[in-house]
């Protein structure tokens, strides 16, 4: 069973991710953490612009924010978010990890320690190769692993260094994705 979702993304992804907000149903009852490569010195407006198309909660946690169901969590900018075993995020201003603060490899590689074989991670569109380490760290943790298809990514660097090292069960286009998303909730 899937007890929370992370997304991870940088060029190109936009779409995809309007697309999978609009489509989660009000009824989702699982934590989404969205880790998205953005430019750091605007700190407002994106969260406000993601969250138009959502039919949940969209926040930009603080530091020791406790993760509760149904709510998306978009990591703020220029800080890295990392899910604790508590069950809370933490934020940090380590160095950046492939020029990108937040990290994709550090928030999958910390929501799959913690969630393990109950988390689901996509990862999408991008230009450099944050992501690849922690799509590892997902299949490591037994976690359910969905890449973007390189030919439907509007940049492919980021989900072709991801296929060179790992093998996900689900290979998808965006429009795929959106419906995978939609589709997948905690159900008892």
């Amino acid at each position: 069973m899937i007890r929370a979702l992370t997304i991870g993304g940088s060029a190109g992804s936009f779409h995809t991710i309007t697309g999978i907000l609009k489509s989660i149903p009000e009824s989702f009852n699982i934590p989404v953490f969205l880790c998205l490569h953005r430019l750091k010195q605007i700190r407002t407006g994106f969260v406000e612009t993601l969250g138009v198309n959502s039919k949940i909660p969209l926040l930009e946690p603080d530091d020791k924010t406790m993760i509760q169901n149904g709510v998306a969590y978009l990591a703020p900018a220029n800080y890295h978010m990392m899910i604790e075993k508590d069950y809370s995020i933490s934020l940090a201003i380590d160095e950046p990890i492939h020029h990108s603060r937040p990290s994709i490899d550090l928030c999958f590689s910390s929501a799959a320690d913690t969630y393990g074989d109950q988390l689901a991670g996509i990862l999408l569109s991008g230009a450099n190769i944050d992501g690849t380490r922690g799509m590892i760290e997902l299949r490591k943790n037994k976690s359910f692993c969905v890449i973007q298809d390189p030919s439907d990514c509007e940049i492919q660097t980021m989900c072709y260094s991801a296929l060179q090292q790992t093998k996900p069960e689900k290979l998808l286009t965006s429009e795929q994705i959106i419906e995978f998303v939609s589709l997948l909730n905690n159900t008892e």
